[in-house]
């Protein structure tokens, strides 16, 4: 019996429907809540690949959406899968033109990005699509090429089932040397990696080759080795096929006491599991080979049992269909009958009936117009309070900020100014004295130093509250300055900067500087990194800030973690900009912090 194997490459491990359904489940309540649209696209592209095998249209739509992202943000892996399964889903509803377009379209977008093992998947996909076609010499090519690019990129079960795939293309076009030969390079490779399900599907298909070349002593060897394998998967169908076919070559060889007892063998597993197609064609070989023995009362014993087997499955399916219509039948009459009973009785209860309707609708209205009441007071008290918490949280960090220019302008202008001035008398009392020794000359100069000191940590202070580069030269070198006044030998820490040759909002500016201030503290406070990388990224409509250690990092499921002051005051900035904070970070794999706010 010829047995066909079509070899689809998959890019992730097939589930459990159930375990499947549950990660559709989490997915699908994940999309509705607030997620930014790169990780909406990621969301979207996996439940196109869930939904596959459940539902086409399902996934069709999906994969469509997953496609408009990738296009977006230029995306080209996820652009090129996308494609890729909207072709699988076309080639499921039998509309191969479709489909041959979109993996067309993968085909050239993994090109571009030269990506061997995704281009192998689909000259795969591609070649399975013409051979449905009948398009045999387009399909040749797209496995070969498949074959070739798997070997390039080491898939070893690729390799194996792309010979086996070019065998059945050989077989098809009715060149039975060239199938041989393929099909024994897809024996050799399936060998190599010790899978045992490729082994036996080459082995069966190379029987099938030497039987129909005539030569059944080869063809029975090779099934019997056939069995060997079957019986290691504990394969059921693939036994009794393997049974059929070394009975069979058997009886070629006039060694017919043997092909019984396979034959039997055959008859009883299909019997045992209950394998009813393929007892079919056990009774049909059986037939034959009772007839070569010269057995025609035998031969004719199992074709009765073949035509009485299709008769019953027949008369089974038929009977079905029979029992369905006379219960529709009979349900039909049953509804007809309580339908006439109940137009009866609706004429005995109209006026009873019309009555409690309306008073039932309209205490409906009413109680949907006082829901619809209700329900928009409490929309706009929740409004009102989001508003007004927005409005305080802007109130509190306008006012931080003012509060810290006002402290850095009167330690600067104030006390910065006192202190100057008395170094300056200071310094013209010294130049007046004359010591009596260098004691007291050593007491003034300490006295001296200790102003200097003062001096410095005032502007310090005052820098630290409101730089000077922040408010003069913009956000991108009130960041270098603050980064440079960081030990590197304590922490390398590197800053990426686009965009920003022209100045943005100062709101904008001092809430970004703050968040990078608190990053950078937390970070060398509790990370224990020797690098921090910082990268601030103006586009046109969005500004981004990446901020990332490689420090010993944290368990980002870990709640406690986000209750910290430091993290708070990140996300209510953060808010007050109207953008989005994500952290991502694993145990001892350092911590990523991205900030996108919008900008006008």
């Amino acid at each position: 019996m010829k047995r066909l194997i079509v070899i689809l490459f998959v890019l992730v491990s097939v589930t459990h429907s159930f375990g499947q359904r549950q990660r559709i489940d989490s997915l699908l309540g994940a999309i509705k809540g607030a997620l930014p649209d790169t990780m909406r696209m990621r969301v979207h592209y996996q439940l196109a690949k869930d939904y596959l095998h459940i539902s086409g249209d399902s996934s069709i739509y999906y994969a469509g959406s997953s496609l408009a992202f990738a296009k977006k943000f230029k995306r080209v892996k996820i652009e090129a899968e996308s494609y890729a399964l909207l072709g699988t889903n076309e080639k499921n509803k039998g509309n191969y033109e479709k489909a041959l377009s979109y993996h067309l379209a993968a085909l050239k977008i993994k090109e571009s990005n030269k990506d061997d093992h995704g281009l192998a998947i689909t000259h795969n996909d591609i070649g399975v699509l013409y051979k449905i076609m009948g398009r045999y010499d387009e399909a040749l090519e797209n496995y070969k090429r498949s074959n070739e690019l798997c070997k390039k990129a080491g898939v070893e079960k690729g390799i194996a089932m792309t010979y086996n795939n070019i065998g059945t293309i050989y077989r098809e076009k009715r060149k039975p040397d060239s199938a041989l030969y393929y099909y024994q390079l897809g024996l050799q490779q399936s060998e190599k990696i010790g899978d045992s399900y490729s082994i036996a599907t080459c082995l069966s298909n190379i029987g099938d080759i030497y039987t129909e070349k005539e030569r059944d002593a080869e063809a029975l060897v090779i099934f019997m080795r056939c069995l060997t394998y079957d019986k290691t998967n504990e394969d059921k169908t693939g036994m009794v096929v393997s049974y059929n076919n070394i009975s069979r070559a058997l009886g070629t060889l006039k060694r017919f006491d043997e092909a019984f007892r396979y034959s039997d063998s055959a008859i009883a597993l299909t019997l045992a599991e209950q394998l009813n197609q393929e007892r079919i064609n056990t009774y049909s070989i059986r037939s034959v080979v009772e007839e070569w023995s010269g057995d025609t009362k035998e031969a004719l014993f199992y074709h009765r049992k073949l035509t009485a087997l299709k008769d019953s499955l027949m008369n089974a399916e038929t009977n079905q269909q029979i029992s369905e219509l006379q219960t529709k039948y009979e349900t039909e009459k049953k509804e007809q009958q309580i339908a006439l009973q109940q137009s009866e009785l609706k004429k005995k209860n109209y006026l009873i009936g019309g009555a409690v309707g309306v008073f039932a609708l309209c205490m409906l209205l009413f109680y949907s117009y006082y829901r619809r009441y209700k329900l928009q007071q409490r929309t706009h008290l929740q409004k009102e309070i989001i508003r007004q918490q927005e409005l305080a949280t802007h109130a509190v960090i306008e006012a931080e900020e003012r509060e810290r220019k006002r402290i850095a302008s009167d330690l600067h202008d104030g006390v910065g100014q006192v202190m100057s001035a008395a170094k300056m008398n200071l310094s013209l009392v010294g130049s007046e004295l004359s010591f009596t020794n260098e004691e007291q000359k050593h007491t003034f100069e300490k006295a001296m130093a200790l102003v200097d000191d003062g001096c410095r940590e005032v502007r310090t202070v005052s820098h630290n509250i409101m730089p000077n580069a922040l408010l003069k030269s913009g956000l991108s070198s009130a960041i270098r300055e603050f980064i440079n006044k960081i030990d590197q030998r304590v922490i390398k820490v590197n800053l990426y900067t686009e965009g920003l040759n022209e100045r943005i909002d100062g709101k904008t500016e001092s809430v970004l500087y703050r968040i990078v201030q608190e990053c950078v503290n937390n970070v060398i406070k509790h990370a224990g990194a020797t690098q921090l990388d910082i990268s601030l990224i103006k586009e046109e409509n969005e500004i981004s800030l990446t901020i990332e250690d490689n420090g010993k990092g944290f368990d980002t499921s870990d709640k406690s973690k986000f209750e910290g002051i430091g993290i708070k005051n990140i996300q209510s900035r953060v808010d007050y900009l109207k953008g989005t904070v994500e952290w991502d970070a694993a145990p001892g794999k350092g911590s990523v912090v991205m900030v996108h706010v919008p900008h006008s």
